[in-house]
């Protein structure tokens, strides 16, 4: 049975996240706050961010660029921002 919850990226009632998927206290905030809806923009997000600025996930600083962008986009309702790139025209 899938649990609803109230998304605040979206700001509506939307299904939640099965399971937590990040650890710790900010796990908990996305699994408690963040929909499946909303964590798919994010992933397609993060893929964007990793690729275009070409980030290492051994490096520790780049993990924390991650993370914040994460929490910009998730709970602040920022966009990830990517200089130089043109989202493709409809």
């Amino acid at each position: 049975m899938s649990r609803t919850v109230f998304c605040t990226r979206l700001k509506k009632d939307a299904e939640g996240l099965d399971f937590q998927l990040y650890p710790g206290d900010l796990g908990k905030r996305i699994f408690d706050n963040i929909s499946k809806e909303a964590w798919a923009e994010w992933q397609s997000k993060q893929t964007m961010l990793i690729n275009e600025k070409k980030l290492n996930m051994m490096n520790v600083d780049h993990r924390k660029l991650l993370e914040t962008e994460m929490v910009n986009f998730l709970f602040e309702g920022q966009d990830v921002i990517i200089e130089g790139y043109t989202p493709p025209s409809k």
